[in-house]
């Protein structure tokens, strides 16, 4: 097997201040990672205050507490704190910028082959009841969208909207979402990127990718609770004044009986309705990974899924299906003789957190690698190397 990855992180701290490694081999951070006690401690004192005073009396109480989160959620992906609106999950902020593009009927989407299957069914959406039409551009060989087929279709079809997943679900795929963004900086194209996958497992900058909106959630690599989100929007779309189909009253203040004014950051995105608990669960958790350091946590776990990956291909009767030039902490395997759910559970009585994967996870990923589901592992900083090996070997002992 690979060697262990090199000690720059404290690992035995991060699984101290994780109180599930006691309990569980718990790989199944792409689905829901383990929070750290500084994200349980921020969501339990928000409910024990609520609990004590009031629920609209506790938010007024946690004004500065709410905006320093918004700040480090910036800080995590290098963007300013007014770019930043805070959501309930992922799928609500890629919702609620899809919804500010002002597609008419015979408009472009394009978007790639490896995607969320959320936003495929979308896009299906819009082209069924506004007539847009999607474009998906083909992979390049070595896997990945291929760039510059991207780089033609934008020319030729001049598309309303560019909308790239950075991390698929259904693989350890890493898309070169800086190079799609480069192409529509050039062309003047808006330009979505689904990072749900990817904050908090490696760095991340909103800039370098030239993106207009980024959206998130906190509970998978960024280890916040379930039941938050977040999404940027760059200077650019609000200067265009996009907007969500629907504004509340937390994003839009009513002027007169027919006027509105949307407000002038990325607040407008936002809903009156918060779970202030979970908000301020995800700030800790941005400042947990900040302080931990992104691109030791990328290092780490990259690592740890390298080791599991070449563990699995040599086991007969498993086949590893990530590809791509550039691989994360997201391992993908079909394992001869198991369906991905039954396997899950078989693993799960071993002590062993792993998730599955059917064919409507990934239409087009799938019937291409002529696999009807998957298991996923996905490793996280806190993981050990002990850890992904006895995976390996609950798989090799499952298929005797």
């Amino acid at each position: 097997m690979n060697p262990s990855p090199a000690p720059t992180l404290d690992v035995a701290a991060l699984r101290a201040d994780t109180p599930g490694c006691a309990e569980r081999n718990h790989l199944n951070n792409a689905g829901a990672a383990l929070m750290p006690a500084p994200v349980l401690e921020a969501v339990k004192a928000h409910l024990d205050l609520e609990a004590r005073i009031g629920g609209y009396e506790a938010a007024a109480a946690v004004r500065d507490e709410v905006e320093r989160a918004r700040a480090d959620v910036g800080r995590l992906i290098g963007a300013p704190a007014a770019n930043v609106a805070f959501t309930e999950h992922a799928t609500a902020s890629f919702v609620q910028a899809l919804s500010s593009v002002p597609f008419r009927t015979g408009d472009v989407l394009v978007t790639t082959r490896n995607d969320y299957v959320s936003n495929q069914i979308q896009y299906l959406s819009l082209q069924q009841r506004m007539g847009v039409e999607v474009v998906r551009v083909p992979d390049a060989p070595e896997g990945g969208v291929d760039v510059m087929a991207l780089e033609e279709a934008v020319h030729r079809r001049r598309p309303r909207l560019v909308a790239v997943t950075h991390v698929p679900t259904s693989s350890g795929l890493v898309q070169d979402v800086e190079a799609v963004g480069e192409v529509c900086r050039r062309k003047e194209t808006l330009y979505l990127v689904d990072a749900c996958q990817s904050v908090g497992q490696m760095p991340l900058d909103v800039e370098t990718m030239g993106c207009d909106f980024l959206s998130a959630t906190a509970r998978k690599f960024l280890r916040g609770p379930r039941g938050a989100g977040f999404l940027y929007v760059s200077d650019r779309a609000l200067d265009a004044g996009l907007e969500p189909l629907f504004p509340d009253l937390r994003g839009a203040d009513w002027l007169a009986a027919d006027l509105y004014q949307p407000a002038p950051d990325a607040t407008r995105f936002e809903t009156w309705e918060f779970a202030y608990a979970l908000l301020l669960g995800t700030g800790a958790a941005a400042r947990y990974a900040l302080d931990t350091g992104l691109e030791a946590i990328r290092d780490r776990t990259r690592a740890l899924a390298a080791r599991l990956r070449e563990g699995l291909a040599g086991l007969d009767g498993v086949r590893v299906l990530d590809r791509g030039p550039e691989l994360c902490a997201i391992v993908t395997a079909q394992v001869e003789g198991w369906e991905p759910g039954p396997l899950v559970r078989a693993l799960r009585e071993r002590g062993i957190n792993t998730s599955s994967l059917t064919r409507l996870a990934a239409v087009l990923d799938f019937e291409e690698k002529e696999v009807e589901g998957a298991l996923r592992a996905s490793p996280h900083a806190y993981n050990t190397e002990d850890e992904v090996d006895a995976l390996v070997s609950a798989v090799r002992d499952l298929l005797r």
